[in-house]
């Protein structure tokens, strides 16, 4: 009896996933270590006193160590950030969606905005923190790669018991095997039933690193699986094995009944 299974197909996106975010995690590595490379300048300029408070300098004195910056993040994080993106778009829009509007204003072009220490410490901040939550991400996902490895362990004993069971019809069984074959159903279903609950549990979980960065579970499997047939492909596939073997539990009880 076939018993459709999205456990694998979830196993390979999840995969894939993993690959990716490992690859924007040492982009950002790379450009985080660029970026601290780079002098900053300290030096005021003619509009003004400057400060290295951050984005709100007065000092408009031309830097090329913005064209520096905009170059590293164009050569490491925009490469992974656009992967899935089918029409090109700009590349400080990139720089926006990954360290901030205020990170993306400081570094166009046309504000002349001056590379200086506060500006410097601002964009490797932005990236630190994004580099984090790629790590925590990874975590997650290395996470679900391990429970969904268990449930397709769990499924295939079942689904294999199931085609074997069905080798023998119910006919040529005495009330004894019946009796026995509907027990075993039964302890099946409690092992589903617990691996529902387990997923369960981990869907309320989250996986953090510290207290500032942290991913819910329960945002982590639409992330996933969005696209996909079904929304949870490990909740989905244990509610269809246990109805299998609730037809066959009720089956096998129509066989009791009649040899009662």
């Amino acid at each position: 009896m076939p018993v459709e299974t999205h456990i694998d197909a979830a196993r390979e996106r999840v995969d894939s996933e993993r690959e990716a975010v490992a690859g924007k995690r040492e982009a950002f590595d790379a450009f985080i270590e660029r970026v601290s490379a780079l002098s900053a300048d300290a030096t005021p300029g003619a509009g003004g006193p400057a400060t290295d408070g951050g984005l709100t300098l007065a000092d408009r004195t031309p830097s090329g160590g913005c064209d520096a910056v905009r170059t590293a993040f164009a050569d490491t994080v925009r490469p992974h950030s656009v992967a899935d993106i089918e029409e090109a778009e700009p590349l400080l829009a990139t720089v926006r969606s990954e360290l901030s509007e205020a990170v993306a204003a400081a570094l166009a072009p046309a504000t002349d905005q001056p590379f200086t220490p506060g500006l410097k410490r601002a964009v490797l901040s932005a990236a630190s923190a994004r580099r984090a939550e790629t790590e925590v991400l990874g975590e997650a996902l290395a996470r679900e790669a391990d429970r969904l490895d268990t449930a397709r362990d769990s499924v295939e004993a079942v689904v294999a018991w199931l085609v074997e069971a069905n080798e023998t019809p119910l006919a040529g069984l005495g009330f004894a095997a019946l009796r026995e074959r509907h027990r075993a159903l039964e302890d099946h279903r409690e092992r589903l039933a617990a691996l529902a609950r387990r997923r369960q549990e981990f869907l309320g979980a989250a996986t953090s690193q510290g207290v500032e960065v942290g991913i819910s579970h329960r945002e982590l499997v639409p992330y996933l699986y969005g696209g996909f047939e079904v929304d949870h492909p490990v909740l989905c596939t244990v509610a269809r094995l246990d109805g299998v073997c609730e037809d066959c539990q009720r089956t096998v009880r129509a066989h009791l009944v009649r040899r009662a």
